[in-house]
């Protein structure tokens, strides 16, 4: 995934700023947000999620900060960004290989968490590889086309954070495969609250199929509220998404310390989201509904101190 242009050298990518990065985690719901977890876990986390935010900046166009008025990336825009996460690719590279190591700071500091946690490459490729589609695929047509995005653009980062946790997690495995779906039901999630902004970018994420059989058209997302139509098609999403959780939810039991924590804060953050949209019946387009903290406790304590078959059960809608 390195710059495919015929004899000419990868464009770097931009340097964020720590002040960027920091601003970035204060607003998000990852797990480096839960101060209870070890200094040390909390810097490898912090390393890995720095790199999916610069990653995720590129692709929007965010490098700087974000867009104060967010707009559909131009031809010369999408160009200028896949140039660069070109660039980002083959410097992530540098990782891994023998030589001097990285020229960007931010995969810098990922080097010794790479090496203490046995992290491999590939997710941030899968994650590099999310952003270039973004710049030319703006439409998926059925559910199974956005969860085959979300593979991409969400799956890979809790493969991450369970190496971060020394969880062994074959491929294949039930333990990849629950928390794989607890990653795509949060990234629908997040869809579901970024409608507004994703369709001024020019994306839609709510499949088409979904938008027709719903009877909500296109323009239906620029108004200044959502219509009863578009906050049904949003109720069935969420419920989606929510499912997807619950077949998640069995990892959850089979973890434990530290990593048991983190995983279920990280699920609890998704279903406070649900909880938020649920209170806006669902009027994503009057603003992105946000989750609360007390929502995001409330639903993590509930799934630490359930015994684990209960979790098992969740999986199949018994609970």
């Amino acid at each position: 995934m390195g710059d495919r242009r015929t004899g000419a050298a990868p464009v770097p990518a931009a340097e964020p700023t720590e002040a960027r990065l920091r601003d970035a985690e204060r607003s998000e719901n990852f797990p480096v947000a839960l101060r209870v977890l070890p200094a040390a876990t909390r810097a490898h986390l912090r390393a890995v999620y720095d790199v999916v935010r610069v990653i995720d900046d590129i692709g929007d166009g965010d490098s700087d900060g974000p867009q104060q008025d967010p707009r559909p990336v131009t031809a010369e825009e999408a160009a200028d960004r896949t140039a660069r996460l070109h660039g980002l690719c083959a410097d992530l590279r540098r990782v891994w290989d023998d030589g001097p190591g990285p020229e960007m700071s931010v995969l810098r500091r990922l080097v010794p968490t790479a090496r203490a946690c046995g992290l491999t490459r590939e997710p941030f490729e899968r994650l590099v590889a999310a952003n270039l589609a973004d710049q030319y695929v703006t439409r998926y047509r059925t559910w199974d086309d956005l969860r085959g995005y979300c593979v991409l653009s969400a799956d890979p980062i809790g493969r991450m954070v369970l190496s971060v946790f020394g969880v062994n997690a074959p491929p294949g495995s039930d333990l990849q495969r629950w928390s794989d779906r607890i990653c795509t039901g949060l990234q629908i999630l997040e869809h579901c609250q970024d409608v507004a902004e994703d369709r001024a970018r020019g994306r839609v994420y709510l499949p088409v199929d979904d938008l027709t059989a719903f009877g909500v058209a296109e323009a239906d997302l620029d108004a200044p509220h959502a219509s009863p139509a578009l906050r049904a098609l949003l109720a069935d999403v969420t419920g989606r998404a929510c499912a997807l959780l619950d077949e998640g939810a069995p990892l959850i039991g089979r973890l434990r310390g530290w990593a048991r924590v983190a995983v279920a804060g990280y699920a609890a953050g998704g279903r406070a989201a649900a909880d938020a949209l649920r209170r806006s019946d669902f009027d994503v387009l009057a603003g992105a509904p946000q989750a609360n903290r007390r929502d995001v406790v409330r639903h993590l304590v509930r799934d630490l101190t359930r015994p684990s078959r209960e979790l098992e059960s969740r999986k199949q809608g018994t609970v």
